[in-house]
């Protein structure tokens, strides 16, 4: 049984998402540095170059190479500028199932980049690679994030009570952890809207609750983006749950 994704690029009209590659250290860590994708995501902050580097050149590739998951730059098409990350992780082989992280770059919000970038993923792992489920977790208040989730076509599945972590900014600036409820979303394939991408003028997209799902980014040891929690590092992380709480689509 195959237990790796294969190394690929994703094309859409307007997107490319293809591997990390060194070349997007310096956009990923002006990104990373994002006060948005602070709050929702476990990622180092401030992120360093270092921190880029790692992820770039050694523990994004390790996602699918150790068969966790698999991480796409997304990146537009015609000015090849770094827009965002996808990331897959927590993948279970048998069961073909797998949960969704992302991230969207301020630089790139209200263009709908994170739903077009995530359905491209979906179309993808249900059509060519056989899988059956994608799950998304997001904060209860990353409402930008939920409104990926619903424009994908994921259906609401139920709420993980006190069940991430999420960053708060205090007013001299600092920052703190603070608990947060986590809403469980679930796309199968007959969920897929086949008709095609609507880019809504002003569309907030951003990173879906750690990255989408929680990039708890409790990535100094491996990078494996605590499936459960996120890119954070104790408890679920309200990002990608993977490592760089993604979800954090807080347009």
């Amino acid at each position: 049984m195959t237990t790796t994704f294969p190394d690929v690029t994703i094309s859409t009209d307007r997107l490319v998402l293809r591997p990390f590659e060194e070349e997007d250290v310096t956009a990923l860590t002006e990104m990373m540095n994002d006060e948005q994708i602070a709050a929702w995501t476990a990622v180092p902050h401030p992120y360093t170059s270092a921190d880029a580097v790692e992820w770039a050149t050694r523990a994004a590739h390790e996602e699918r190479t150790g068969g966790r998951g698999i991480v796409f730059a997304v990146t537009e098409f015609l000015t090849h500028r770094l827009v965002g990350i996808v990331h897959l992780q927590g993948t279970d082989w048998r069961l073909r199932a797998t949960e969704v992280g992302y991230v969207t770059a301020p630089w790139a919000r209200g263009e709908g980049y994170a739903s077009e970038s995530v359905r491209a993923v979906a179309r993808w792992l249900f059509r060519e690679q056989g899988f059956e489920r994608l799950e998304l977790r997001t904060a209860a208040d990353n409402t930008a994030s939920q409104q990926v989730a619903q424009k994908v076509g994921c259906i609401s599945e139920g709420v993980l009570r006190s069940a991430c972590i999420v960053r708060v900014q205090n007013p001299d600036g600092s920052w703190s952890d603070g608990r947060s409820d986590l809403i469980v979303w679930g796309l199968v394939p007959e969920d897929l809207d086949d008709e095609g991408d609507e880019y809504a003028d002003g569309y907030a997209d951003g990173y879906s609750g750690e990255y989408a799902s929680g990039y708890s980014t409790d990535y100094s040891a491996d990078y494996s983006i605590e499936h459960s929690t996120g890119y954070g590092g104790s408890g679920i992380r309200a990002s990608d749950a993977n490592g760089y709480a993604v979800s954090s689509d807080r347009n």
